[in-house]
């Protein structure tokens, strides 16, 4: 019988590794590495930004491939928390490995990227398919919460850090040569060390629930593997509700992936935002909305997850239509804050309402199908951004495309019944 202390516990190092792995995706997709890469390691911007988009969809296109299939595998074989331990290993040696590369040593760099992306993208099917069972039926929102507000302030700290110990000072501290960008690749260090430290909580205090049978032998392993998703897609129509919310995050992600890519470049291109200028609007940024995700997480629980994703998607929709009819760079950086807000609630919400429709024997599965969901369509925000910007000669008709994504989003959202899809993840379905 788990004892009140250690599932408190379970939830810190659970919420923790949030707190660990946001290292990787603010300073190494986003922010510092990504910009690295394309001024410095790449012959010039504009093939450092192709070769860098190009990497950025073998990811998605390999975690679209495998998510589903390992998450099967973790749950007939009991590995998932060997796949969770081996897959923040490569991340964790993959980004440090990121220090080497210097300037026009392009394939290296991507390759490494690619590698301890995709492990990265794959930590999350693992990790998030400990929700339902950490966190009691009635608080699942506010534990997702929890863990997202945490993840948020830890790229907010992990950021500041960099800035000031690495990347500001001049010259750089610890003999670091700034002619060859060693002070902004140490930053990679940076993210290897926070990433492996921080994530250790998650494996010493959270328990596996489920007990391990013995394994079978790998190839029966893989193929009963291949045979329970094979299920799983026979039984869809008992599922119905999984696959509504998927396909819903399916489109409205979409909208935030390309905030996420294209923000910057809109606020740099369009109102001359500096590099710097751009950093400082990602903290301010990663606090708002780590405070939303934590707030709203209590109203996912007392207004169901479904709801509580409207109000995301509402707030997303405001946002995105005032950061493009902004007139200024007050008006822009406002704009972003009030998109914060919602963004971390929009992700946590996705994250606890599917932990409510999930049946506890394919809870990894299912969070494999949700990093699907999140990755198979990557394409088609920047693509169609781009179109329209070509086509109008205009950023913010480009950038206004996002609205599409949440309105369209939210009109499949509306077919999901959240009542049936906690009835079928209790077997009354």
């Amino acid at each position: 019988m788990t004892s009140q202390r250690d599932a408190r516990k379970a939830v810190q190092g659970w919420a923790l590794y949030d707190f660990a792995n946001s290292a990787y995706t603010t300073l190494i997709v986003t922010f510092i590495y990504s910009v690295y890469f394309t001024q410095q390691v790449a012959p010039d911007g504009i093939t450092g930004t192709a070769l860098w988009s190009r990497g950025v969809t073998v990811t998605a296109v390999l975690v679209a491939l495998l998510s589903p299939v390992l998450g099967a595998l973790a749950d007939r074989g009991g590995l998932r928390r060997p796949l969770l331990l081996a897959s923040t290993a490569i991340t964790v040696v993959g980004v440090a490995a990121l220090f080497l590369p210097g300037p026009g040593e392009v394939a290296l760099a991507l390759g490494i990227f690619i590698v301890s992306n995709v492990a990265y993208e794959l930590c999350g099917v693992f990790y998030n398919s400990y929700l339902p069972e950490i966190a009691p039926p009635d608080k699942i929102g506010r534990v997702s919460g929890y863990g997202w507000a945490l993840g948020y302030l830890g790229g907010l700290l992990a950021m500041a850090v960099a800035l000031v110990v690495f990347v500001l000072p001049d010259p750089p501290h610890f003999g670091l040569d700034a002619s060859t960008g060693e002070h902004i690749r140490a930053t990679t260090l940076l993210v290897a060390g926070w990433f492996g430290v921080l994530s250790i909580p998650m494996f010493l205090w959270v328990k596996e629930p489920r007990p391990v049978a013995d394994r079978p032998a790998v190839g029966a392993l893989v193929r009963g593997a291949f045979a329970q998703l094979g299920a799983t897609f026979g039984e869809l129509r008992r599922y119905r509700q999984i696959v509504r919310l998927l396909a819903a995050r399916m489109v409205y992600n979409e909208g935030l992936v390309t905030i996420f890519a294209f923000g910057p470049i809109f606020a740099a291109e369009t109102f001359g935002f500096t590099l710097t200028e751009v950093m400082y609007w990602g903290l301010a940024l990663n606090v708002t909305a780590g405070l939303g995700a934590f707030a709203m997480g209590f109203l996912d629980d007392r207004l169901g997850g479904r709801r509580t994703l409207f109000v995301t998607l509402v707030g997303l929709f405001v946002g995105a239509l005032w950061a493009v009819t902004a007139d200024s760079k007050t008006s822009l950086y406002l704009a972003g804050l009030w998109v914060g807000i919602f963004v971390g609630p929009n992700q946590a919400a996705s994250r606890s309402l599917l932990g409510r429709f999930v049946p506890r024997e394919k809870e990894t599965e299912f969070f494999g199908f949700f990093a699907f969901s999140g990755k198979a369509i990557a394409f088609m925000g920047p693509l169609l951004l781009g179109i329209v910007t070509e086509v109008t000669g205009s950023q913010r008709w480009g950038m206004a495309t996002i609205l599409a994504f949440f309105v369209i989003g939210g009109l499949l959202l509306a077919t999901v019944d959240e009542a049936e899809g906690r009835a079928t993840a209790r077997g009354q379905g």
